[in-house]
């Protein structure tokens, strides 16, 4: 189960996610190492992998290759915690953009 199953183009995510500049302030006197978008493409991408090792346990799983199925449930529990939160940052980002956009000026 990846993550474009959800409706998320991974690819098309990850190139307007290059784009988003820096808004911190003075970040020309003490560049940060990674900027907001660049870390957010990362949890992406770190979301989309345990999505694909869940899916490469389940199937050991069903076929009867697994041989800890402790380290499987782990896999699992970790794919839908990163997932779980993956959707509430983007929930998150939804309600602040909906709130920008009510914003009079």
């Amino acid at each position: 189960m990846e993550i474009n199953k959800y409706g998320i183009d991974v690819e098309k995510l990850n190139t307007k996610l290059e784009n988003v500049p820096n808004l911190s302030p003075n970040h020309e006197l003490n560049p940060p190492e990674k900027t907001f978008g660049s870390m957010l493409k990362d949890a992406i991408d770190e979301t989309n992998a345990y999505q694909k090792t869940t899916e490469q346990v389940m199937a050991d799983m069903a076929t009867g290759q697994i041989k800890d199925l402790h380290q499987a449930a782990i896999a699992i529990g970790k794919a839908e915690n990163s997932m779980k939160l993956m959707l509430e940052v983007r929930n998150k980002a939804i309600s602040a953009y909906k709130e920008l956009i009510k914003t009079q000026m």
